[in-house]
């Protein structure tokens, strides 16, 4: 390495403009994922078939996957994807066309509801 390069690593540092990941900060990481999948399976394997009702899941067992699927899917694009060390712009150019993909694919779900309700009020 030349001495430029090294230099512009040791100023990054320096300035904490780019932290990166230790040993210390996975293996963190790494048991907060471990955590968040474990009250998952509690969740599907002990707590939801307790409170069955008539056979069916209880309806806030749903919605408690996808909020801890959403934050295992933020600490892995957070420090596995780099993307916490990265500038506001470069992660505000992915999180808002992903959020305008999210609001499309809840405003289809809402629609397709509404014509099959509408087939079904049609044929009876």
């Amino acid at each position: 390495m030349s001495t430029e390069t090294t230099g512009a690593h040791t100023h990054d540092a320096a300035h904490g403009e780019h932290e990166g990941m230790t040993k210390k900060r996975i293996w963190k990481i790494f048991w907060i994922l471990t955590g968040i999948t474990a009250v998952e399976f509690f969740v599907a394997l002990w707590l939801a078939p307790h409170y069955k009702v008539n056979g069916e899941l209880p309806h806030w067992a749903n919605p408690i996957y996808i909020v801890l699927t959403l934050c295992k899917a933020y600490f892995i694009v957070a420090f596995f994807m780099h993307l916490k060390f990265e500038k506001m712009g470069l992660i505000l150019s992915i999180i808002v066309p992903i959020l305008f993909i999210i609001g499309l694919i809840l405003v289809l779900t809402n629609e397709s509801h509404y014509w099959i309700d509408l087939r079904q009020f049609l044929v009876h």
